[in-house]
């Protein structure tokens, strides 16, 4: 369904049941709600949740960006090399913004939030501007934006900044994702062939939006190092981070749990950056758990 907030649509799906405890799932760059994967949000529901999935501002099938303009991501790492600000059309606090305003628009109070890699960032920054509305809050294979953690792997950045095929050869577009991913997927658990084709064939089906993705790279770029103001936080945190993340050095999981207070945190052999099959009943059982720990205050 679409839903109207701050004058822009988002496209939105619940599941489970509609009085249970909500659950809002915030997606990376470039990622889809459909990229949550549905064996993943049965699992959650099982758990006792409403999840909450939805596609961002200029992702999906929600309002586009593209009068924006293009976004260079090169210009804006330079200019956060030299401990500069780069400018964004639009920053990870305006997608946080975004989220308050879906759960206002659902007429839900508070939640527990989810978030992965940017999304992770997205939901550091609505805990910090608005944690009233956080029950408690999961960090997957995230970052605090830390100018001192270590950076990607050298490969993995090579391969991000290849221009990707033209969308009228589909099968080459998809052939040049599928390689993304099963780059910076998890070795420990590696997704077959077909599977890998079929998932990322459907996500492009639905929307391609390359200009989008450029847009957010340039927002985390943007979005200063938040370390001193996640140690004010004091609400429920789990962070969950895969050993073998190549985007995303398990490093940063470790940072977020010696800064987030109580946290826990949970490292994962043979993970990388991407949400494997095998580990859905694990993910979910540990969003549960430090859900447990929230007191609900309406």
């Amino acid at each position: 369904m679409q839903v109207e907030v701050g004058g822009l649509s988002l496209e939105v799906e619940l599941h489970g049941a509609e009085d249970a405890p909500a659950l809002l799932l915030i997606p990376g760059m470039g990622m889809q709600l459909v990229d949550w994967p549905l064996g993943l949000v049965e699992a959650l529901t099982d758990q006792g949740f409403c999840v909450v999935r939805y596609d961002p501002r200029d992702v999906g099938l929600s309002t586009s960006m593209d009068t924006l303009g293009r976004a260079s991501v090169a210009s804006a790492a330079m200019v956060r090399l030299f401990g500069l600000q780069p400018i964004a059309a639009y920053t990870l606090a305006d997608l946080a913004t975004e989220a308050v305003g879906l759960l206002d628009a659902l007429g839900i109070t508070q939640a527990h939030v989810c978030g992965v890699s940017m999304g992770g960032m997205v939901a550091q920054r609505l805990a910090l501007a608005a944690p009233q509305r956080v029950l408690s809050m999961t960090l997957m294979m995230t970052s605090s934006s830390s100018p001192w953690l270590p950076r990607p792997d050298h490969r993995v950045m090579q391969r991000m900044f290849v221009r990707p095929p033209s969308a009228t050869d589909f099968e080459a577009l998809v052939a040049h994702f599928v390689e993304l991913h099963r780059l910076i997927g998890s070795p420990g658990y590696p997704e077959s062939d077909d599977a890998l084709h079929a998932r990322v064939a459907e996500g492009l089906r639905r929307s391609y939006r390359p200009k989008a993705c450029e847009r957010q790279a340039v927002a985390v770029l943007a979005d200063p190092d938040r370390s001193r103001e996640l140690k004010q936080l004091d609400l429920p945190c789990a962070v969950i981070h895969g050993k073998a993340d190549r985007l995303v050095p398990p490093a940063a999981g470790r940072d977020l749990a010696r800064l987030l207070r109580g946290s826990v945190l949970h490292e994962i052999p043979g993970m990388g950056h991407d949400l494997p099959a095998a580990l859905w009943p694990r993910f979910a059982a540990e969003i549960a758990a430090v859900a447990a720990q929230s007191v609900i205050s309406w």
